[in-house]
């Protein structure tokens, strides 16, 4: 599954913002990828975000997807960010299937894989559903963090990544990582926004962009890992 390997990493990262492409260029150095979430009907607009203090939370421009996620993955969001716990079925299909399609002619492939918006409650077993029977996604990503490097065994439909990269347990998950050498597969499932590395939002763990690079740099370049984004580690 993971050409052989027992470990595997991915990241994900949500909301298609404009730091990406710094992010981007940090994992691209040091041979990691990832899955960028991405709402289709928010593009080339500009926002502030508020987490404590003020982010920038501009949207890349949908003339520029393609370029700027090639060689990762691109996932679906929802066109528009809301929290499809409080929409109906129909509502829901039309959030995720037309932000599917869209993403998949901008970025010239089928996207199939997702991660649901927003914080909290962000889905349920009804919306988890309706993703799974009524739409083309093959996967969806949560929020809700596992702090576990075991690979979840249950439905794609409301798959739980290990950590976030504000959680304060990543480092200690990191090591662990590294230094597993037994024979049950292990998975570090790595999520967040890459503007959270501005310093602008609440960050119990002091994560910013030279502490980010410098664990970029720390999981990189080992034999016995598989780096892939979302949909190649999971499907």
């Amino acid at each position: 599954m993971w050409q052989g390997k027992k470990k595997a990493l991915t990241f994900s990262f949500d909301d298609g913002v404009r730091q990406d492409v710094r992010l981007i260029a940090i994992l691209n150095k040091y041979g990691l990828k990832g899955t960028f979430n991405v709402n289709s009907a928010l593009l080339g607009k500009n926002a502030l975000g508020y987490y404590g203090m003020t982010v920038r939370h501009d949207k890349v421009d949908r003339r520029q997807v393609a370029g700027i996620y090639e060689g990762h993955e691109i996932a679906a969001h929802t066109l528009t960010h809301p929290f499809l716990t409080k929409l109906t079925d129909e509502e829901i299909v039309n959030e995720v299937e037309e932000d599917r399609k869209a993403l998949s002619a901008l970025c010239g492939k089928e996207v199939v894989g997702m991660a649901y918006p927003g914080g909290g409650t962000n889905y349920d077993e009804r919306v988890a559903k309706v993703v799974a029977e009524k739409t083309g996604v093959r996967y969806a990503r949560t929020i809700v963090s596992t702090l576990s490097l075991s690979p979840q065994r249950d439905s794609l439909f409301c798959y739980h990544p290990t950590c976030h990269v504000l959680d304060k347990e990543i480092f200690s998950l990191v090591d662990e990582f590294l230094s597993y050498e037994g024979e049950t597969e292990k998975l570090l499932y790595i999520w967040g926004h890459s503007y959270e590395f501005d310093g602008g939002a609440v960050n119990p763990n002091g994560m910013d962009w030279e502490i980010f690079e410098d664990l970029c740099r720390k999981l990189s370049g080992r034999a016995d890992v598989f780096y892939g984004t979302n949909g190649e580690i999971l499907l």
